[in-house]
Formats: structure tokens, C-alpha cells, sequence
């Protein structure tokens, strides 16, 4: 078996809001998929906006994938 993913988001809160995991860190909540590109430039990984986000090898998306977020932020 390979490495484990190393990026998770979690399911969406009662506001639709996503918590986001890097190597085991929280790195942020997100409310739209752009959110993680952002967190993930801030933590340092270079490249961070050339990431697949809809990459199972990539992330573990947790209770919904990269299309289930809020209508709008409360």
C-alpha cells in the first residue's frame, strides 16, 4: 500500500464550511474549493495552485466530494 493522502477535508459543518488537514494540521475551514489552494500556499507547498483537488491520490475528501460546499458563507 502507498502513502496515505496527506490532505483531508473534512464534511461540511451545519454552515456548510469544510475544515481542512495538511500532514495531520489543521490549515484552515474552507467554504469553496479555492479556500484549500490558498491554505495549502500559506503551509509552505510549493506549486500549491497546480494541485488536482479531484485527485483521490491527492485528497481525502470526507462526507462529500470537491462540488459540496454552502450556497454562500453564513
Amino acid at each position: 500500500m502507498g502513502p496515505s493522502v496527506r490532505l483531508v477535508v473534512y464534511p461540511p459543518d451545519e454552515n456548510g464550511w469544510r475544515r481542512v488537514r495538511w500532514d495531520g494540521t489543521s490549515i484552515g475551514v474552507a467554504h469553496r474549493p479555492s479556500d484549500i489552494v490558498v491554505f495549502l500556499t500559506a503551509a509552505g507547498l510549493e506549486n500549491s495552485e497546480e494541485l488536482d483537488l479531484t485527485d483521490p491520490a491527492v485528497v481525502e475528501w470526507r462526507g462529500g466530494g470537491p462540488e459540496t460546499w454552502a450556497e454562500s458563507p453564513p
